[in-house]
């Protein structure tokens, strides 16, 4: 393999799991550009998309290599961003070589998320307070939190069955809608509007919304146009989860959910 290709085929892996873990657009192509020029690779091109990236160097010379690589988007992992970033930072210093660095870039993918015991209590937590928040009563946040931790456990044995994220956010919205629901015919003084208004915010698409409207400031209208889509289709799948449970429920129970 020549020096050309083993570096292009190091940064380019390296914006591939950027991407893949959440990173803006422009810090994928800033990341890939600089590990190029740091090994006097300049005849480079690099265009990223938000599922995907485009790279080239050395293209007039014996040594061109050029890459494609489709990315799916995943869940940000703020935690192998960082990692990532600091490796780009080493391999551009030069005080790490490439071999080295691709030791270091396995360990980064690897980097844990939180245990599920914890994303129990911090989704439970956010969806009590997002639910007080909008207006609920305190004891509206107790029941959302409830609900909140439910919906984690939902989201972590429903995350073993592979399907689309569109299935997922609907079926995630519905059991949410049920739960609110069950709990409000029990007879407690509960709002059940504000309980699922709570019970929704972990699956609204606040960041893919917040890293279109950037890239569209940074004139990547393409990436921006895809994120942005994106956001739009998950908030549209939530609709729909809350929207049927309602009017099923509105059917049975003669109006009282309305």
């Amino acid at each position: 393999m020549s020096d050309t290709k083993k570096v292009l085929s190091f940064a380019v892996e390296l914006g591939d799991i950027l991407l893949r873990n959440g990173a803006e657009v422009y810090r994928v192509e800033d990341s890939v550009l600089a590990i190029l020029n740091s090994y006097e690779i300049t005849d480079c091109d690099v265009y990223v998309l938000s599922n995907g990236i485009f790279a080239s160097a050395n293209e007039t010379t014996v040594n061109a290599s050029s890459m494609i690589r489709h990315v799916p988007m995943y869940p940000m992992h703020l935690a192998r961003i960082a990692a990532l970033n600091n490796l780009c930072r080493q391999v551009c210093a030069k005080t790490i070589s490439i071999e080295e660095a691709w030791t270091e870039l396995e360990r980064c993918k690897k980097l844990p998320g939180y245990n599920l015991p914890i994303m129990i209590i911090a989704t439970g937590v956010g969806c009590g307070g997002f639910a007080y928040l909008f207006g609920g009563s305190p004891l509206d946040g107790v029941i959302a939190t409830i609900i909140g931790c439910l919906l984690r456990i939902f989201l972590h044995y429903e995350s073993r069955m592979r399907n689309s994220k569109t299935v997922t956010n609907v079926l995630a919205s519905m059991v949410i809608t049920i739960l609110a629901i069950l709990f409000s015919i029990t007879g407690l003084p509960i709002h059940y509007d504000k309980i699922v208004i709570g019970g929704i915010m972990p699956l609204v698409p606040g960041i893919p919304l917040t890293n279109s409207i950037r890239d569209f400031i940074n004139s990547d209208y393409l990436s921006g146009s895809i994120r942005l889509i994106d956001a739009l289709l998950t908030a549209f799948c939530i609709a729909i989860g809350v929207g049927t449970i309602i009017t099923i429920a509105h059917l049975i129970g003669g109006g009282v959910y309305v």
